[in-house]
């Protein structure tokens, strides 16, 4: 099913069983495939920068250039929304939830907060020095990594006085993660190039050779490959043993001279990966069979937000002229 929104698409998540739109006019929509209109609901004034699935699995939660944090779950037929915390005009850019301790992290500016979506008295405030691009959550959803210039700072997300330990590294770091396995840091740079550092040691590994800037990160297999845009395929690093992706190469899937892979999507236990590309184009491939199978195959503008469900069997996308929509993944491996 697809619908044609006329808003940028900054977003495209499952939370649960729904396909939630978090669009470039402040409006979140839901498509839950039974309806031809997608529900809709006014969650900002203004545009939406961020979003990421409420902790609880139930909505989205969302940040805009009016400076709020929006929560939007279904009601019924119909979307609600509460709002969560107001930064009173400041941008609201970056945000990241843990499923697993219900924590939501945000940043404005230069600041880092952390609530608790289960204790309304909870906060937390971490200053940087610089700008926070970017947030992510550990996999025990106890630590933050904090993506700024100069490098990545960690924080234990419930710990009020305390100094971050810094991953140092030139340059403005503009998106961040962990591995699956919590053992390593990656972040994507202003310029064309991924950074790593194990955090055992703090050893770094620079992670280059794309001929444009990296919007989307990935991790599948069971988090034994990490999946990258930025290249005209996408970009696979090997996840194996204590050293990662150092000293090995990275593989490159479903390479097209035509185009440039500008989103990526995984499931984090399958070997379903996915791309969308920027001329509106998006395929899917089952590592094991490396057949590809292309979703959507008319050309448009490009691919703004992927995502594939848990169970790798759904994948929801939209394009910066506002179309989206969503497809079932068929079976690729025989």
């Amino acid at each position: 099913m697809s619908q044609m929104f006329d808003a940028y698409v900054t977003a495209a998540l499952f939370c649960g069983a729904d396909a939630f739109f978090a669009l470039g006019d402040g409006t979140v929509r839901l498509d839950d495939g039974t309806k031809p209109t997608a529900p809709s609901v006014q969650a900002h004034d203004g545009a939406v920068l961020c979003a990421a699935p409420h902790p609880s699995g139930e909505g989205l939660i969302t940040g805009g250039d009016d400076g709020k944090l929006v929560w939007t779950r279904r009601e019924g037929d119909s979307l609600t929304c509460q709002t969560l915390a107001d930064a009173k005009g400041r941008w609201i850019d970056s945000l990241a939830t843990s499923a697993v301790t219900g924590l939501i992290a945000y940043a404005t500016g230069k600041t880092l907060i952390v609530l608790d979506a289960k204790d309304a008295s909870f906060a937390r405030t971490f200053a940087h020095e610089r700008s926070v691009a970017a947030i992510s959550f550990d996999p025990k959803g106890r630590r933050l990594a904090a993506a700024t210039y100069g490098g990545v700072a960690l924080w234990y997300a419930r710990i009020a006085d305390q100094k971050p330990q810094v991953l140092k590294w030139a340059g403005s770091h503009v998106g961040v993660c962990f591995s699956p396995d919590g053992k390593f840091v990656l972040s994507t740079m202003q310029e064309n190039q991924l950074h790593g550092w194990r955090l055992s040691d703090s050893k770094d590994m620079r992670m280059g050779g794309y001929p444009a800037k990296i919007k989307s990160l990935s991790f599948l297999a069971k988090g034994l490959i990490l999946a990258t845009s930025g290249s005209n395929g996408v970009v696979a690093w090997p996840f194996v043993g204590a050293n990662g992706p150092m000293g090995k190469e990275a593989a490159e899937v479903g390479y097209d001279q035509a185009a440039l892979v500008t989103q990526v999507s995984g499931a984090l236990n399958h070997n379903v990966l996915a791309a969308g590309l920027d001329d509106g184009r998006v395929w899917v491939c089952d590592l094991r069979s490396q057949k590809i199978e292309t979703l959507k195959a008319e050309k448009g503008a490009p691919i703004s937000a992927l995502s594939v469900n848990s169970r790798g069997d759904r994948l929801v996308w939209g394009d910066e002229d506002g179309q989206a929509g969503t497809f079932a993944i068929p079976a690729l491996y025989p």
